[in-house]
């Protein structure tokens, strides 16, 4: 398949690659940056390549921006230079995304997660988030929360459906 570009960042959190995508300004760019404060590795900001690779999605920032983030008062940012080497890498799996929105009081958000939406992209089924972006909030927490979750669901399943079945005569809703 080829190549496809999309609006957002992509950041490599505990080995996982998660994509962040959202409306201009909504924090994208500010949750990778702290993530990238707490450890972990930017692949692209603004912009991120797409591709297909051995039945897994990866991504990478086009060569012009790589190690680029611009934040909002603050500019274009070079991450090596701030940061050291080890706070960037070249390309990332994408294995979750997490799509970030201005909350919305209207909106029911998801409060249990017994299963988790997913999305394909490039052929590729991928577990999707819906994260509402609250003042004072912490996405970059939330997203290194929800990268821990999706490690533990791959061994052991959700919380909530293990939850569920401690109830009597429970079972999977």
């Amino acid at each position: 398949m080829p190549r496809m570009q999309v609006h957002g960042a992509l950041v490599n959190v505990l080995h996982v690659g998660v994509l962040l995508l959202g409306p201009s300004g909504v924090g994208k760019s500010e949750t990778a940056i702290e993530l990238v404060s707490r450890g972990h590795k930017l692949a692209a900001d603004d912009v991120v390549e797409l591709h297909c690779a051995e039945g897994k999605l990866r991504g990478c920032a086009p060569e012009l921006i790589r190690y680029h983030l611009e934040v909002r008062g603050l500019g274009i940012l070079y991450l090596p230079d701030l940061f050291g080497p080890a706070a960037v890498c070249e390309e990332s799996p994408v294995d979750l995304i997490c799509r970030l929105e201005p909350w919305r009081e209207e909106v029911d958000y998801e409060r249990v997660g017994i299963t988790r939406p997913r999305e394909r992209w490039q052929g590729v089924d991928l577990p999707a988030l819906v994260l509402p972006v609250r003042p004072a909030a912490s996405l970059a927490t939330l997203v290194e929360v929800a990268v821990r979750d999706h490690l533990h669901r791959m061994v052991r399943g959700s919380a909530a459906e293990r939850l569920d079945a401690r109830f009597p005569g429970a079972g999977p809703s």
